[in-house]
């Protein structure tokens, strides 16, 4: 039943809260969602979600609770710890985080915006993030450690070597705000890369945050379901929405502007609360407020993603054509003296085929020996100078 005298939620309040500032030092993904009918502050740890799922019809503020969640994961982490992938099929409701682009976002190499709003560059992102899942994985499996936050902290008291190719791994926070129209226009190829993140990116860090105005069994299907253990709707338009969602009705007896339900994993039962609202006017200020400080050179990069059908066609070496990070892929292997794909992929950013193609240029210099099954490759250069003089020649060809 609504109050009759309805009043505002700001979200300053929440994170201001004791409740809030004493358990977030105990989380790895603050989120301070709002309050709840007995107007207790209401938080949840993202990274045990640990991907979300919000749904609501238009005007029911799906929108303010994104910025809601965005807002609280800048205001409690720092660049260096969480790096956002941000999806805007509309163009227009995440354009405010373009100023974060050198402080907290990711992207593809060469991308031309921060915020992705074209329907091919997200599949190639999400194709990219299953790499940089996969090495991260493989790092963590070298690390002897099951989950990032591990990782982390071995990394931190200096107990793995960067010269290995560890190195400090941020949380990545893919948020993608019309779910519904990606699936529209991107189809069956969308799903794949999906289903994969959602199935095993929780423990290295990756956590997926989607959004919806259309709440159908085509949009919100059974493997979204299986893998979204928290879901919130806000006020949608039938009880089968509601369903669709929640797994039962409630959400279409929601009385609107930030009214929710939340369901996630260790709740006993759906909670009710009503989501802190944070204005646009106030978004853009925080936003500027970051973005004129000191950022880092260039936005976190992501693996390199090429599409098969989009590669060379397979054939003998020509080091005439060598790639462009040829020659910093050799001071990499000669200064680790190891020769591996994963190392030249984790440290130049870019997909196993590209880190592949590079390693047989390498082997036709002379730099490393012949592929040899699992193992890293024999490096046949010893020292920088031997490397330099190779180099010389390789450019007098």
């Amino acid at each position: 039943m609504a109050n009759e005298k309805p009043g505002v939620v700001p979200l300053k309040v929440v994170l201001n809260s004791p409740q809030f500032v004493e358990a977030r030092e105990k989380m790895d993904l603050p989120v301070a969602f709002g309050v709840t009918v007995t107007n207790e502050p209401f938080f949840l740890d993202l990274a045990k979600m640990p991907h979300l799922l919000i749904a609501g019809a238009t005007g029911t503020g799906k929108s303010v609770g994104l910025n809601t969640l965005i807002t609280s994961l800048l205001y409690t982490k720092h660049p260096s710890e969480l790096k956002f992938v941000m999806v805007d099929p509309k163009k227009v409701e995440l354009d405010f985080y373009q100023k974060l682009e050198k402080h907290y976002l990711a992207v593809m190499p060469g991308a031309e915006e921060s915020i992705i709003t074209d329907t091919k560059k997200v599949i190639d992102t999400l194709k990219s993030l299953c790499i940089e899942m996969d090495s991260r994985y493989d790092l963590l499996r070298k690390a002897e450690v099951r989950k990032l936050s591990e990782y982390n902290e071995k990394f931190l008291k200096r107990k793995l070597n960067p010269n290995k190719g560890h190195q400090f791994l941020p949380f990545i926070v893919v948020i993608i705000d019309e779910f519904a129209d990606l699936l529209i226009t991107a189809g069956r190829e969308i799903e794949e890369p999906i289903a994969r993140l959602a199935q095993k990116a929780r423990a290295v860090g990756i956590h997926l945050v989607f959004a919806t105005q259309r709440p159908t069994a085509n949009v919100i299907t059974g493997t979204i379901k299986a893998n979204f253990n928290a879901r919130i709707a806000f006020k949608v338009k039938s009880s089968v929405d509601s369903k669709t969602i929640l797994d039962q009705t409630g959400a279409n007896r929601l009385i609107g502007r930030g009214d929710m339900l939340i369901v996630y994993p260790g709740a006993a039962d759906l909670v009710r609360a009503q989501c802190a609202l944070i204005e646009t006017n106030e978004v853009d200020r925080v936003t500027k407020f970051i973005g004129n400080q000191q950022g880092y050179l260039e936005p976190y990069l992501l693996p390199e993603y090429e599409d098969e059908k989009d590669e060379d066609a397979a054939g003998a070496v020509d080091l005439h054509k060598r790639d462009k990070y040829f020659e910093e892929a050799a001071k990499i292997i000669v200064q680790s003296q190891q020769g591996s794909t994963s190392l030249l992929q984790r440290k130049l950013g870019i997909g196993y085929n590209k880190a592949g193609r590079i390693m047989d240029q390498l082997e036709a210099a002379g730099i490393v020996g012949p592929s040899n099954g699992s193992k890293a490759r024999n490096v046949l250069v010893d020292s920088y100078d031997t490397l330099d003089r190779m180099l010389r020649s390789l450019d007098n060809l």
